[in-house]
């Protein structure tokens, strides 16, 4: 009489096209994720500031505006039954710009200073991500497949962002190290984890989320290199052209780079 298959070697039938777009609502992590990445950070910094500095709207309500557009992308995002690199690339912007004015907003506005804005934004996306980890029990980008776990998962993205503008500016003006200083800084920190990942077994969900709050620092610091007025250490560049000439970059490389969704665990055991 056959045995019947142990759970380990039992085989299940494909999926359906409904079940694989349903797990692949974010791009796969790649060389060119992280080239489009850290140019959106910096895109968020200058586009950030020629809103609230060169249109002079203000802190307040540079964040109010960019705080819509970034609930209705995201609202997109997680009613949309695939995935769409340009509705992604564009959430991501929408956050990364958001992420540069609150927390110039924090800082300034609220009079909290760079250091108790980044202390106070470490600690809010401590909480998303202990909830995240509290509720499935992995922070893990490739379990992003249900609305609550994208809600985590912008949560994060948001706070990461905004985290790593407050922690760009800290150190760049109040450690004294200047723009370009505080680029080589965060340029060597990513090239630490980037040996982490090759040389160790160092928990790569732990390495993925290090990687995402690095680079936004150093877009932080590129970009406010690019438009900040020479006085005050930068090439005082037109911020409307910068962001302008980044946004092509950002468009063209969305469009040639390979735009693949990520996989999710369920998809490798229903395909194996």
């Amino acid at each position: 009489m056959p045995r019947e298959p142990s759970p380990r070697t039992k085989r299940v039938g494909p999926m359906t096209d409904d079940q694989k777009r349903a797990l692949s609502k974010v791009p796969a992590v790649t060389l060119g994720f992280w080239v489009i990445k850290i140019l959106a950070t910096t895109l968020g910094e200058t586009g950030g500031d020629t809103v609230t500095m060169t249109l002079e709207w203000g802190y307040l309500a540079g964040t109010a505006l960019f705080a819509v557009l970034l609930i209705g992308l995201v609202i997109a995002q997680i009613l949309s039954k695939r995935f769409y690199s340009v509705l992604y690339w564009a959430t991501i912007i929408a956050s990364t710009t958001f992420g540069t004015t609150m927390a110039d907003f924090a800082d300034r506005s609220l009079g909290i200073g760079y250091t108790g804005g980044t202390a106070l934004l470490l600690a809010c996306l401590a909480v998303v991500l202990g909830l995240w980890y509290a509720s499935e029990g992995t922070v893990s980008v490739d379990t992003v497949s249900t609305p609550r776990i994208e809600a985590f998962y912008w949560g994060a993205i948001t706070f990461s962002q905004t985290l790593g503008t407050a922690l760009g500016d800290w150190l760049a003006d109040s450690g004294s190290l200047g723009y370009e200083g505080g680029a080589l800084v965060f340029a060597g920190a990513l090239a630490l984890v980037i040996a982490l990942y090759y040389r160790t077994s160092v928990s790569r969900v732990a390495l993925f989320w290090a990687a995402f709050i690095l680079t936004r620092p150093l877009g932080a610091t590129v970009g406010d290199f690019l438009d900040k007025p020479v006085a005050s250490g930068g090439l005082n560049l037109s911020r409307p052209l910068a962001s302008t000439v980044l946004a092509a970059v950002i468009v063209a490389l969305v469009v040639l780079l390979p735009q693949r969704p990520g996989r999710h665990p369920g998809q490798e055991a229903a395909t194996s």
